[in-house]
């Protein structure tokens, strides 16, 4: 990392990659597969029906979430025609990972032939929010010049091959909303636009309402950690105290209502989540970019295959408004303006 003798002032993303694995899991299969490994019979098409997510990808047998995220970042670097060896900071920042140890963003790193400074970030489904506003902070304290933030999220592996009862299944539910994608961004100093505004709320008090508990300290072998479990419904109720909260702050302080951006990404976990979002906050439907349906839920790597997505239609001086929703529980907000 570099030390600059004369920080800049703006900083912003400058290019966009993502990436989605071949394999396609239809949900009507996945419920079908649930019912043959556990012997249950369920309502034809529930999973289908309360999700409102009709399929996802999912990695291959080969490909980890280190895959994904590599797959992405050479996309972004292409499309911001910048060699690896231009990028000082590489910021892994994502809820899946390859290993304990090492970190990683090493891993990535390797694949890319690059030699930045190198580090895992996480914090569930904000992580790559998180990510972007770290090297945002960096870039501005003149510790780096040109930063890459990838994710690469495998979550389908947290999901449960087969339940002993429907009561297991209300419990794993979450999981199997699950897709997996890999998705990057290049940030670097712009002379206009960039970040215009970050704010975060938490309430770690809900920190066991979701989560996959094994690989840590507290548990750290035995296959039923390994599985994710969550209470969506507190999960719900957590995201909206916390939501809307902070998007009456994000609009006093910067003055930007609906009307000045061109998009909204925000974080979807279900299709009737979404829309309950859309009735909270009011965000106008039509802003939205919505993955959910045909890609379920990506983690962190959700937001960044929707700025990916809109990418080609945004224009200089556009406005983009990310709102991400990860467990522990945070809520984020992110403003930019492209450049």
């Amino acid at each position: 990392m570099t030390n600059s003798a004369q920080p800049p002032t703006r900083v912003g993303i400058t290019a966009t990659g993502s990436y989605l694995p071949e394999r396609t899991l239809t949900t009507a299969e996945l419920q079908r597969d649930l019912e043959r490994a556990s012997g249950l019979r369920m309502p034809e098409r529930l999973f289908e029906t309360v999700s409102g997510i009709d399929q996802r990808h999912v990695a291959g047998p080969d490909e980890y979430a280190s895959t994904l995220a590599a797959h992405a970042a050479r996309r972004a670097l292409a499309a911001a025609d910048v060699d690896p060896l231009d990028v000082d900071l590489l910021l892994f920042a994502s809820a899946s990972r390859d290993l304990v140890e090492p970190a990683t963003a090493h891993i990535v790193q390797a694949e890319l032939g690059s030699r930045a400074h190198a580090l895992d970030l996480t914090n569930a489904c904000n992580s790559f929010l998180n990510g972007i506003d770290t090297a945002r902070a960096l870039i501005l304290a003149g510790r780096a010049r040109r930063a890459l933030v990838v994710t690469g999220e495998t979550p389908t592996r947290a999901m449960r091959t087969r339940l002993d009862s429907l009561s297991q299944a209300r419990e794993a539910f979450a999981g199997f909303t699950f897709g997996d994608a890999g998705a990057a961004v290049v940030v670097e100093a712009v002379d206009r636009g960039g970040v215009l505004d970050v704010d975060t709320d938490t309430d770690s008090a809900h920190w066991t309402v979701g989560g996959i508990p094994g690989g840590g300290s507290r548990h750290p072998r035995g296959d039923e950690y390994t599985y994710f479990t969550g209470d969506g419904r507190e999960l719900r109720g957590v995201f909206e105290k916390l939501g809307t909260s902070i998007l009456d702050r994000v609009r006093y302080r910067t003055g930007l209502d609906w009307a000045d951006y061109a998009r909204v990404l925000v974080h979807q976990v279900t299709l009737p989540y979404l829309d309950r979002f859309v009735e909270v906050t009011g965000v106008p439907r039509d802003l939205l970019e919505v993955t959910v349906a045909d890609h379920g839920n990506m983690a962190s790597a959700t937001l960044g295959v929707q700025l990916d997505r809109v990418w080609p239609t945004l224009a200089a001086g556009d406005r983009v408004l990310f709102i991400g929703l990860g467990g522990g529980i945070s809520v984020m907000t992110i403003a930019w303006e492209r450049s």
